[in-house]
């Protein structure tokens, strides 16, 4: 396969910003028993790339601690594989897919590599991108870059050959360009530019409004089919829990449950992540509950992302609406006072 890979994990995402307080966009929690960074990762090594850079800015703990040496997506290789590459950006990166700033800091990355094309991508958005088709596409129209577009905008995935990438890191600064997404967008000449329609599902999740909604969206079984193909599995890392346990009288429809959890209580049009505890007589209706939540006995929650590790004790009552969910904060403790 003649292309490589660079994941920008370090694109900052200000609409995110109650989701991203102790990790990087990347690594938030998505459709239960996913990261954000799994799903690029996966189209990366269902098109057979084997070698991978994942460019991330701090806090990149979670990032690390998620993706390690690649086991999952069959990464930890001797040669080539994964590549973790951190910036020095302190606060998050720019704005924009595949900064020159951060490319030109691991530029050996780019320089020792064999292959002769790589794929530039973003690690918050989800869909199922075939990459070895795109690039026969990118071949085939003689485009300097190719940017894979859907039927509402860009994928955030282009295509251009190493030697141009190499050129572009060096000469950034004299250009006056941010990222390859900041070059496309301005169709700074003498470079010639192309699309490559893709047809797939495909959401891009920039503020906590489009998280709570793709990810409600994903209770669609059509959704689900779109995303989740037999064929293009996503891979994320393996946790050996056991099976979510239902205790009598616990009633869930409508539902997405990871492994790990107890369930006593009401579940209703609801993501629940692993190890997740929902108490006796308590009521979630269109919630987002992220790994190791409690949820006591007697709460009534409806539109609520709870962050990972917060605690609801009993009989607390929270209601948002779809166009502005509650965020609790990752850790974060709320009595019923807190509520009233």
């Amino acid at each position: 396969m003649n292309l490589m890979a660079a994941v920008d994990a370090s694109v900052k995402v200000a609409g995110l910003q109650d989701l991203t307080l102790h990790r990087s966009v990347s690594s938030i929690p998505f459709a239960g028993r996913y990261r954000l960074i799994d799903f690029p990762l996966s189209n990366i090594v269902n098109s057979d790339i084997n070698s991978v850079g994942v460019f991330a800015s701090a806090p990149f703990a979670s990032l690390i601690d998620h993706i390690g040496v690649g086991k999952s997506w069959d990464l930890d290789r001797r040669k080539e594989g994964l590549f973790f590459l951190p910036t020095t950006h302190k606060n998050g990166g720019i704005a924009t897919v595949g900064s020159f700033h951060d490319f030109e800091e691991h530029i050996q990355f780019f320089e020792k590599s064999r292959q002769t094309h790589v794929v530039v991508t973003s690690s918050f958005v989800v869909g199922q991108l075939d990459y070895k088709e795109m690039l026969a596409h990118h071949l085939a129209s003689g485009e300097d870059i190719t940017e894979a577009v859907g039927a509402t905008g860009s994928l955030k995935s282009y295509i251009l050959s190493r030697e141009l990438i190499l050129e572009l890191i060096r000469s950034h600064r004299e250009r006056r360009i941010l990222s390859v997404e900041d070059l496309v967008n301005l169709k700074k000449a003498p470079y010639t530019y192309g699309v490559y329609e893709y047809k797939g599902y495909f959401a891009i999740i920039d503020s906590v409004q489009q998280y709570f909604k793709e990810s409600i969206g994903l209770l669609d079984e059509n959704n689900r089919r779109l995303l989740f193909l037999p064929q293009a599995p996503i891979y994320t890392k393996v946790k050996d829990e056991p099976p979510t346990l239902y205790i009598e009288g616990s009633h869930v429809s409508m539902a997405m449950i990871a492994n790990g959890s107890t369930i006593i209580g009401n579940v209703k049009n609801s993501i629940i992540s692993r190890a997740v505890t929902v108490g006796k007589n308590a009521s979630l209706e269109k919630c987002i509950i992220m790994q190791k939540c409690t949820i006591e006995e007697d709460c009534e929650l409806a539109y609520v992302i709870a962050d990972k590790d917060v605690h609801i004790e009993k009989g607390v009552k929270l209601t948002g609406t779809a166009v502005q969910p509650i965020v609790l904060r990752k850790g974060e403790r709320v009595t019923k006072e807190d509520s009233q």
